[in-house]
Parts: structure tokens; C-alpha cells; sequence
């Protein structure tokens, strides 16, 4: 009984089989079904090749959200070069809560030469090109994003030959935690000092025929320091032309949450736009001199995630390809092969003339042919 039920089930099984085997017998080959063969073989191998390097890419994901966090500290990176003497300069941060962040809490003021080596020229020459590409190809930022990680470095890098020169200008660098409110960074002249209404500078001890706010910034970023990534003002170089002349960089800061994988980071983005004049009283432009940075912090927060194409989509468009190719150019063989013995036909039919008929005497024609008599004689 068990083995009936077992040949029953075999039976069955076989009836179900969508792929029935043909004897080689019964299989008739041509050139051209190899050569149609020989052409979806090498198809399927192409586009099989691009479906993986498809597979293996990565692509950044956008998702926007409100950002309800604003009890946190906002942390601001610098690196700027002022083209003056740190003793005649100050840096500080003041908020819209009237709240002042000296440059004591976290930047450092370093003598230094303003003007860079030629290691260091190049090397702003190629930041600044980046910063080219970046501004006419949005999509390298996605590069950069996924080539992020937290050991490579962008600063400038280190002077390779020892300059004899004085320092002639000042390197503030460091970090600053402000409030997640809009704010005024600004470097001028003199030493900032606490007021009730605000704060000052002390400006009156500094001779007005050594101010240059010419300046270079190295490296500007906001939230936490990842290094490989490129900021809008990396690299940017201002020459004053006058010593009565202000910088202003409109800053917007926008929340952003990286998660790559190679590094998962709260960072922010920024889009800035920039101006400079040049303070003259009597001709009604008014303000101090300096550089100034506005920044006002976006309301959204944007994630920005790298996905990777799952693997059974891979599997199931890998089958697409190799079950569509074979079903088309199978269709196409057959069309063209269809084509083919329909003008060859005809003109097989087209190469047999009518023999001329001969009339009988009741108006019907013979279209016999003649019979061959054979002469014996």
C-alpha cells in the first residue's frame, strides 16, 4: 500500500511539472537560434554585471522632522586667521538672549604668518575647486557624506618650511558652546569686556592704521566636529582693501542627523551668503569694522541615512533580467524567422512564369504543358 500511494504521488508530481523535457532527437538547431543565443548569453552577462554594481552602491536618504530639541548647547567650530596681531584683536559670541560667550572658554589665539607655503596654497587651491563642484553638483555632497568618517581630517595642513618671518597675524581656533538661539560671532578690534547692556570692546588702545581684517577661514563648522566633511566656508580668503572695512557672513544653520556606515554623527549643515562694505561716516555707512557672522538656527531637522539595496530585490530583478531576455529575444527569433520565409516565398513564387496557353476552338485555353514526344527515329 505504501508503495502505491508513493508511485501515486510520484505520478502526480510528475503531472505537475511545468518544464517537460523534450528528447534531443526531437530538437532541431539552426545558426541563427545560436547566434540569437550567443547574443542574449552575452546580454544577460553585461547587464547582470551593472544589476551588481548596482547592488553594491549606496544611496543617502532624506527625512525631514520639526526640531524639538532646544534645551542643548549649540557647539561652534573655528579656524580663522586674522591678518592683525592677537593682541589687537578679540572674538566673542552674543545671542539674541543678550547672553555673551567670551573667547576664553574654548578658542586659543595663536601667533602665526598670514601668508601660507605652497604646500598650503595647494591645498587651498583644491579645497576651494571642491567648493566649485559642490555649488554646480549637489549629489557630490552625497559622496562626501558617505566617505565620512572620523579619522581623515580636511584642516590646513602644517607648514613644511621653517619661515624666518615675524608672526604678522593671529590664528583663533578652538570650539564654543552658545544656545540654540540666533547669535552674532564677530571678531574685532580690541578685547571684549562684560557690559550691563551688552558688551564693548576695547578699540580706543589700538593705532587705526593697523587694521586689516583680511582673513582666511580654515574651518567653520557647527554641532560635532567631523572632520571629512566640507563646510561652505572652508577655505574661504578675504582681502581687505581698506582698514575701515566690514566683513558679514548670513548664516543658516540647519540640524542634521548623519547615519552612514561608517559613522553615525549630530552634526549641522548651513547655506551662508556673504557681504562686505567698506565704513565710511560721512558718506552714511555706518558700523565697526570686523568680521561678523550671523547665524539663525532652521526650525526643521534633517536625517540623512545610507540605504543599500535589499538583497532579495537584487535576487528578484537578477530573474527579471534573465527570464525577460530570454522570453524577448525568443519572440524576436520567431518574428524575424516568421519574417523571413514570408519574402523568401515569395520570392520563390515570383521565379515560376506561366507557360503561354494555347486556345482551343470553344474559346477555353490549355494551360498544360506540351507533352515531349521522343523522336526514335
Amino acid at each position: 500500500m505504501r508503495r502505491l500511494n508513493r508511485k501515486k504521488t510520484l505520478s502526480l508530481v510528475k503531472e505537475l511539472d511545468v518544464f517537460p523535457k523534450v528528447p534531443e532527437s526531437y530538437v532541431e538547431t539552426s545558426a541563427s537560434g545560436g547566434t540569437v543565443s550567443l547574443i542574449a548569453f552575452t546580454t544577460m552577462a553585461l547587464l547582470t554585471i551593472m544589476e551588481f554594481s548596482v547592488y553594491q552602491d549606496t544611496w543617502m536618504k532624506y527625512e525631514y522632522e520639526v526640531d524639538k530639541d532646544f534645551s542643548s548647547k549649540l557647539r561652534i567650530n573655528i579656524d580663522i586667521t586674522v591678518a592683525m596681531k592677537c593682541q589687537y584683536v578679540g572674538a566673542d559670541v552674543l545671542d539674541l538672549a543678550e547672553t555673551m560667550v567670551a573667547s576664553a572658554d574654548g578658542l586659543v589665539y595663536e601667533p602665526t604668518v598670514f601668508d601660507l607655503s605652497p604646500q598650503q596654497k595647494e591645498w587651498q587651491r583644491m579645497l576651494q575647486l571642491i567648493q566649485s563642484r559642490l555649488q554646480e553638483e549637489h549629489s557630490l555632497q552625497d559622496v562626501i557624506f558617505k566617505s565620512a568618517f572620523k579619522s581623515a581630517s580636511t584642516a590646513l595642513p602644517p607648514r613644511e618650511d621653517d619661515s624666518s618671518q615675524s608672526p604678522d597675524a593671529c590664528r583663533i581656533h578652538g570650539h564654543l558652546y552658545v544656545n540654540k538661539v540666533a547669535g552674532n560671532f564677530h571678531i574685532t578690534v580690541g578685547k571684549a569686556i562684560p557690559h550691563p547692556r551688552g558688551h564693548a570692546h576695547l578699540a580706543a588702545l589700538v593705532n587705526h592704521d593697523s587694521y586689516n581684517f583680511s582673513h582666511r577661514i580654515d574651518h567653520l563648522s557647527f554641532g560635532e566636529l567631523v572632520p571629512a566633511i566640507i563646510n561652505p566656508l572652508d577655505g574661504t580668503e578675504k582681502i581687505a582693501i581698506d582698514h575701515n572695512q566690514m566683513f558679514q557672513y548670513f548664516i543658516t544653520v540647519v540640524p542634521t542627523k548623519l547615519h552612514t556606515y561608517k559613522i553615525s554623527a549630530d552634526t549641522h549643515q548651513f547655506s551662508v551668503t556673504e557681504r562686505e562694505r567698506i565704513i565710511n561716516h560721512a558718506a552714511g555707512s555706518y558700523g565697526v569694522s570686523g568680521i561678523f557672522m550671523k547665524y539663525d538656527l532652521s526650525s526643521l531637522m534633517v536625517t540623512v541615512t545610507e540605504e543599500h539595496m535589499p538583497f532579495w530585490q537584487f535576487f528578484v530583478r537578477l530573474c527579471g533580467i534573465v527570464g525577460g531576455i530570454f522570453s524577448t529575444t525568443g519572440m524576436l527569433h520567431g518574428i524575424g524567422k516568421f519574417i523571413v520565409e514570408i519574402i523568401c516565398c515569395r520570392f520563390r513564387l515570383g521565379s515560376y512564369k506561366p507557360v503561354n496557353s494555347v486556345p482551343f476552338e470553344d474559346g477555353h485555353t490549355d494551360n498544360h504543358l506540351p507533352l515531349l514526344e521522343n523522336n526514335t527515329h
